[in-house]
């Protein structure tokens, strides 16, 4: 893929950049060494400085960020907004949180007595320069949930973003520079995949986070684990939004469009997989569907739309396959299925609601990245659990009870890192976000997040 800014609502090439040579890339590489040196020793107290003003930064820039993040991979415009300000928002998080979250621990004093010391402690220190993959469904998002919390731990980041939103990668290194970090603490490499795996190679990297594909993700681990170098990987999702007969099957069927559709229906923890009690299955349906077909399709940039354009023309193939496949194998469309008239080039498919389906499907395990959802009917909660559990993705869910003991088997039961009560799968920097099985490992956000590129060292004195 070029590195290209190509606008999703009508295929128009807007800029075009060219790669890193290896000469630069050395250049970075060392000034991201160097960074490290200085940045590491500095107080919680100057990093928080630093990070405060890039928020408000940030915040001043929404408007045109936002558009930026719109020409270049389609989500609706106050969508990206809004993208905008929860990175400001985890940004403040992390400058009034980062030193409490890695304040040194002390043993209990038995535990001290025992190992013949005086003292004990238990430090958070920095590993160095990071290396973040990440893509370009949330291109503000996925990165500053990385460097928010990599740079208040004292280390520094280098960001290869994904070849489709070059502006918006460059736009991270100038805020992160304008806000005062010393030059190197924050980077963008301009570089195809290709070059990824030497810039992992290079012992001056000292550890990589992923976000994007199951392939994209078995590629950085391997090379990672070769070099014996951390990793933390989010991967693709399919995620259950499970209904039961004490659900408010209104707002469950409100809330699920919003869950289905959020980023054009391009999202990992976007509900994917609608399974629904017997009892409210039609009821439900009828809302949700309902729900689905009134959602406006339109130019990303205008205020009222609610679905602009895949973020790409192969996207778009992808997801049109995944439903012909179903189709042709006995699914029941209930709303679209197809491309909507009247956008030229651009890369739109309409919100599709799927019935019917069964594992001889391709998109019965395989993750649909757009707006289309499929619906499961369970008889009872041992089968509604197992449908949810039947997907070799484990990022999120959701479940709409409210019966309590409901509540905590699908807690006990649910293979995902999060179970959403009566709500929508969301991130907030305080909780720890995160998947099992193929949608990776490893945890972001929260304390966890923070900890998972520091090197937890024990100190001991001698009596």
């Amino acid at each position: 893929m070029p590195i290209a800014t190509v606008n999703p609502a009508n295929g128009e090439t807007l800029k075009t950049y060219d790669a890193l040579g290896a000469e630069e890339i050395e250049r970075r590489l060392a000034a991201a060494e160097a960074a490290f040196r200085t940045h590491r020793s500095t107080s919680f107290a100057e990093r928080a400085r630093l990070m405060h003003r890039a928020a408000d930064l940030l915040e001043a820039d929404q408007q045109d960020i936002g558009r930026v993040m719109t020409t270049e991979m389609g989500k609706p415009v106050k969508q990206a907004r809004a993208e905008a300000a929860k990175c400001a928002k985890a940004m403040h998080w992390y400058a009034d949180h980062a030193e409490e979250l890695l304040a040194d621990e002390e043993p209990a004093a038995s535990d001290v007595k025992d190992s013949g010391a005086s003292r004990v402690l238990v430090r958070y220190r920095p590993i160095g320069p990071v290396l973040a993959v990440m893509p370009w469904n949330f291109p503000l998002w996925q990165v500053v949930r990385f460097a928010a919390p990599a740079l208040m731990a004292g280390n520094v980041g280098l960001l290869k973003h994904a070849s489709n939103v070059p502006q918006t990668a460059l736009y991270l290194e100038d805020l992160f520079r304008r806000a005062g970090f010393p030059e190197g603490c924050f980077q963008t490499l301009l570089i195809g995949s290709g070059a990824v795996e030497g810039v992992l190679r290079d012992p001056r990297v000292k550890a990589a986070t992923l976000t994007g594909s199951e392939p994209a993700g078995r590629a950085v681990a391997s090379v990672a684990g070769d070099e014996v170098k951390k990793t933390v990987l989010e991967l693709g999702g399919s995620d259950p939004y499970v209904v039961m007969p004490s659900a408010d099957v209104d707002r469950a069927a409100l809330i699920a469009v919003t869950a289905r559709v959020q980023n054009n229906g391009q999202s990992c923890i976007a509900a994917k997989r609608f399974i629904v009690h017997t009892d409210v299955f039609d009821a439900f349906t009828e809302r949700f569907t309902a729900g689905m077909k009134a959602l406006k399709i339109g130019d990303p940039l205008e205020e009222d739309t609610d679905i602009g354009p895949l973020s790409t023309e192969q996207g778009r193939t992808d997801l049109e396959e995944l439903v012909d496949d179903a189709v042709e194998n006995g699914a029941t469309v209930l709303c679209g299925g197809e491309r909507p008239d009247g956008f030229g080039n651009g890369w739109y498919y309409a919100p599709t609601v799927l019935a019917d389906i069964t594992p001889a499907m391709r998109i019965h395990l395989e993750e649909t990245f757009g707006p289309v959802a499929t619906l499961y009917r369970a008889a009872d909660l041992e089968e509604a659990v197992a449908m949810a559990n039947d997907t070799p993705f484990g990022l999120s869910s959701n479940v709409w009870t409210r019966d309590e003991a409901e509540v905590e088997r699908f807690v006990r039961d649910l293979d995902a890192g999060g179970v959403f009560i009566n709500g929508m799968t969301a991130s907030h920097p305080a909780f720890p976000f995160g998947g099992e099985k193929r949608s990776g490992y490893g945890r972001e956000l929260s304390g966890h997040g923070i900890r998972e590129f520091c090197n937890i060292t024990t100190v001991w004195h001698g009596a």
